[in-house]
């Protein structure tokens, strides 16, 4: 059976405040000299090797396991899913 590389982004939603971004933008970027970028949002991402015949089945398997664990908030969240590759 077939392996895809498959890739989970977790983001905060534009609304909701991102408290790690503003920290990464305000103490790190600007205090370090690059005071063209405004805004930093952080994430999450994970990589997953994932066993399926075709890779909207694989696709599948990976929203139906970030539903059922909850690995994000969807109130705050949005989660994206890319299926990257079959791996070789």
């Amino acid at each position: 059976m077939p392996s895809f590389n498959v890739e989970i982004i977790i983001e905060n939603k534009k609304m909701a405040r991102d408290p790690e971004g503003e920290t990464i933008t305000r103490d790190l970027i600007n205090r370090g000299g690059f005071q063209s970028i405004t805004n930093v949002r952080t994430g999450k991402y994970l990589k997953l090797s994932v066993k399926a015949e075709k890779k909207e089945e694989a696709e599948h398997i990976v929203r139906e396991m970030s539903n059922s664990l909850r690995i994000y908030n969807p109130v705050v969240h949005t989660c994206s899913i890319r299926i990257k590759s079959e791996e070789l």
